[in-house]
């Protein structure tokens, strides 16, 4: 008996802690509530921001990278470049010194 009797009794408990009283939400909850909604928008839409500024970041990054590799690319062709140059104009430059030792020579 000892032992419905403490059942019936955890029962009954339950059931009391189930059965709450809900009290209307008063002014001040309403504009609390408001309040908080009002600022996770706001989070929200800051952190939406946020990430698009990250993303056009990025792109502004790989577009600089990319830029820059060009960069980089045209340098070394400019540099080929200038060492053809160089070679043609110390053939030419041979090449006169030759023609001006023949024509010494006659």
């Amino acid at each position: 008996m000892n032992n419905t009797m403490i059942a019936g009794t955890i029962l009954a408990l339950a059931m009391l802690g189930g059965c709450q009283k809900t009290e209307p939400v008063g002014p001040a909850q309403k504009a609390g509530a408001a309040i908080d909604d009002a600022g996770a928008k706001v989070a929200d839409k800051l952190q939406e921001g946020v990430d698009k500024a990250d993303e056009a970041a990025k792109r502004l990054a790989d577009k600089a990278k990319a830029t820059g590799d060009q960069i980089d690319q045209a340098a070394q062709d400019a540099s080929k470049g200038i060492d053809k140059a160089q070679e043609n104009v110390g053939k030419k430059v041979e090449e006169a010194g030759e023609k001006i030792q023949e024509a010494a020579k006659k």
